[in-house]
């Protein structure tokens, strides 16, 4: 157990913890206002409108991300998260305004969730890359599982608050008070003095630093196949807002505090994985393909549930499993990069996982819309299952692994996994030539 919470030992973290937060509550608080708002009462539950909303919140991610990385590798990241924070508490607050002025229509929505989306956009690998200055690179993968735990422990807490309010006194007023828990986090980067972060290494000036960015991750095949596999669950697979909705609302045919409960619910299982990824130590690839697949086998079975209750137990596992691949993977991908190129490869990660949501996320509602909210949630099954198959393959080639059968062996046994070369001998030049290959390169994603 204490290693799970051990980077909360270090004052600078525990701050950022704590107002990071109250800040994550009031986001997942407006996320669900804002996703009811578009599904109940500015369509008739038109859960294709909701996917745009998502889109045009999270495709900045992908038209920005090379130049929000290098703003990150290259700038004081204290400062900019100060502008971003306070850019965003202004859209909350103007959102906010309009609801309650009863002018909101659904362009206005679509027009603040684009704005957010571009801050969000720059924003985003400037919170993932500011952990490693407030923790040593030994206690990174711990911290980032815990501040992947603090926000599903929001996703419990803020939905429910959300769906209540919602109903007691309207999305305009959670908006506005959405702009309140920024200034938690605002307080907690102030309570932090400058001279006590790590002094990492910055991305030099002149042309070529995103190019330079790009040639790394593509020299990294381990980081490229755990991005193919984020893209694919992220598009397909964790469009979870939309498929509650839909199973809510369209399926089961309740309303918002519902929506907001079941949302709390699958939090359950995010929190959980969180902190099992916490207590895990070096994040491993197998964790990553292995959740992927689990998180389809779950999804499916969750798209088959009968009742509403029985639906929220199912999204328990769904979200833990979904929660421990992409904690995995972040932690996998921060903790093997070099500091330097940190930034922009973390730019690339998130442009990758939240910028597939423009193309998913609509397609995920027009399945919806069309053969059903159960349909749209098999999809998110296939992507799981196909990003886990992908990773199996990758390994099994990369290790130069095969499989044996032993007749003597009992069960499953008479099947095992083993590398090409055991049966050949120590003098085989083949042998010797990947031996030496593994020993000049310390970082091949073979030995991780």
């Amino acid at each position: 157990m204490t290693s799970t919470f051990k980077s909360l030992h270090i004052l600078n973290y525990r701050i950022w913890f704590i107002g990071a937060l109250i800040s994550n509550i009031g986001t997942w608080m407006q996320r669900t206002a804002q996703d009811w708002l578009v599904f109940d009462r500015l369509t008739e539950q038109d859960a294709g409108a909701m996917g745009v909303t998502m889109a045009l919140q999270l495709g900045p991610q992908l038209f920005l991300a090379p130049v929000a990385g290098l703003v990150a590798d290259r700038f004081n990241r204290k400062q900019l998260l100060i502008l971003t924070q306070s850019a965003m508490a202004l859209l909350s607050t103007g959102l906010g305004v309009l609801v309650l002025s009863g002018g909101a229509q659904l362009w206005h929505v679509y027009g603040f969730a684009l704005l957010l989306g571009v801050v969000s956009a720059l924003d985003a690998p400037v919170r993932q890359t500011f952990v490693s200055e407030l923790v040593r690179d030994d206690f990174l993968p711990n911290a980032v599982a815990l501040n992947s735990a603090s926000f599903n422990v929001a996703r419990m807490i803020g939905p429910a608050v959300a769906g209540f309010l919602t109903v007691a006194v309207g999305s305009g007023w959670v908006f506005l008070i959405n702009t309140v828990t920024f200034l938690a986090l605002l307080l907690s980067l102030w309570r932090i003095p400058a001279a006590s972060l790590r002094q990492l290494p910055r991305a030099a000036a002149g042309k070529g630093r995103i190019r330079e960015g790009l040639r790394y991750v593509r020299f990294r095949p381990d980081i490229v196949v755990v991005l193919v596999a984020v893209f694919i669950v992220g598009t397909l697979g964790l469009n979870f807002v939309l498929f509650i909705a839909a199973m809510v609302g369209t399926e089961f045919g309740l309303d918002a505090s519902a929506f907001g409960l079941m949302n709390s619910i699958m939090a359950i299982g995010s929190v959980a994985g969180a902190l099992l990824s916490a207590g895990r130590g070096k994040p491993r690839l197998r964790f990553i393909f292995g959740a992927a697949g689990a998180f389809g086998v779950t999804s499916g079975i969750a798209a088959l549930t009968p009742s509403y209750f029985w639906f929220g137990v199912a999204l328990v596992p769904v979200g833990l499993f979904a929660i421990t691949m992409m904690t995995s993977a972040n932690g996998y991908v921060q903790s093997t990069t070099d500091p330097v190129m940190r930034g922009r490869v973390m730019a690339l990660y998130m442009a990758i996982f939240m910028g597939g949501t423009p193309i998913g996320a609509p397609l995920v509602g027009w399945v919806a819309n069309v053969a059903g909210p159960r349909w749209s949630m098999g999809v998110a099954a296939a992507s799981g299952v196909l990003a886990a198959l992908i990773g199996l393959v990758w390994i099994v080639r990369a290790r130069q692994l095969r499989i044996r059968f032993d007749r003597r062996a009992r069960g499953l046994h008479h099947f095992r996994l083993e590398s090409r070369a055991a049966g050949r001998t120590a003098q085989d030049p083949a042998v010797k030539a990947g031996g030496a290959a593994r020993e000049s390169n310390p970082d091949d994603a073979v030995e991780r």
